[in-house]
């Protein structure tokens, strides 16, 4: 694949656009304000009321400088409307909010391709749909802006009538200097599996699941959880940085030989070819939709299972030796 930066893309286009970034979460914080600090006329498209009280979200989007309105305001106004709500809650305000404002010649932007890989959300055939998806949280995606550079990103196409929508979406990346780290083509549909996948397996599932089965073993062993949280937990971090830097050979390079001949002698056996198939099972679910439909069911029931969980974890010794040590490391 083709990496693009900076001067792969005239982010021109955008001079006389409207963006509506819809939602002012995490995501749509950091690319609303990215979009406007390069010169991008952004409105944000937000709900004022929230259970009953202000919205958190639409108070801050106005403190930072925006013009703030209801989402189908938003949306009417917009040249691009960038819908950088939830997954779970997008097809419902797009229904009854954005839909209806989706003219011939708008552009329909996603940050990820849940909603529309599972038709979830099926735009009108006169209307662009393009996916800009930074490869970083909010948080980071900012800082990196504010330091001069940016975070990588993918973009994608899904509908070109107007023969413009690959134009928009990388003038989009440049604005928000996503180019200046390099950006990657794709499709909608490798961006939601690939992702989903990362999230299931390796990034959050499979990471956090790795970490408490190895502060049990120690804890269940006598050691003291203080130390196998150091263990598991403090000092995965320091890992993952050494294999960020300079890759997984690097690491490598930098650990003890003692380590080193562990990492290659024992791992194996623990993260091993069973693994490996569940993961290719974990794939197929997310490639089929199955594991879309039971998120969207898990949703619409109320997501008992997603607040048990967290409920669970919450009480786990992990977490409660982890406050302690983290208490630690905090600048009196």
């Amino acid at each position: 694949m083709d990496v693009l930066h900076d001067e792969d893309v005239d982010d021109s286009i955008l001079k006389d656009k409207t963006v509506a970034v819809i939602g002012y979460g995490a995501q749509g914080d950091a690319q609303a304000n990215c979009l406007k600090d390069s010169g991008v006329n952004v409105i944000i498209g937000e709900t004022e009321i929230l259970g009953g009280r202000p919205n958190p979200s639409w108070t801050k989007a106005k403190a930072d400088g925006f013009e703030v309105m209801p989402v189908a305001e938003a949306a009417e106004k917009g040249d691009i409307v960038h819908i950088l709500l939830p997954d779970e809650v997008q097809p419902e305000v797009y229904e009854s909010q954005i839909a209806p404002q989706m003219k011939a010649g708008k552009a329909l932007c996603f940050s990820h391709g849940f909603n529309i890989c599972f038709k979830r959300i099926v735009p009108p055939e006169d209307v662009d749909v393009i996916m800009a998806a930074p490869k970083a949280p909010g948080t980071e995606e900012r800082r990196a802006y504010l330091d001069g550079f940016g975070v990588p990103g993918l973009v994608a196409v899904k509908q070109n009538p107007s023969g413009k929508a690959r134009e928009v979406v990388l003038a989009l990346s440049k604005a928000m200097h996503w180019t200046k780290a390099g950006i990657l083509e794709c499709t909608f549909e490798q961006e939601t599996y690939e992702d989903l996948f990362g999230e299931q397996c390796v990034l959050c599932g499979g990471l956090v699941e790795l970490m408490k089965n190895g502060f049990e073993v120690l804890v269940e062993a006598g050691y003291p959880p203080e130390m196998a949280y150091f263990e598991c937990v403090h000092e995965m971090k320091l890992i993952v940085d050494l294999v960020w830097e300079g890759g997984i050979k690097r690491m490598a390079e930098v650990i003890s030989n003692t380590a080193e001949y562990g990492m290659w002698s024992v791992g194996n056996e623990i993260i091993g070819p069973e693994v490996k198939v569940k993961m290719q099972k974990a794939l197929k679910r997310v490639e089929s939709g199955e594991f879309a439909a039971q998120w969207v069911e898990e949703y619409k029931k109320g997501r008992p299972f997603l607040k048990a969980s967290r409920e669970e974890i919450g009480k786990h010794e992990i977490e409660t030796v982890g406050e302690e040590i983290r208490q630690l490391f905090k600048k009196q």
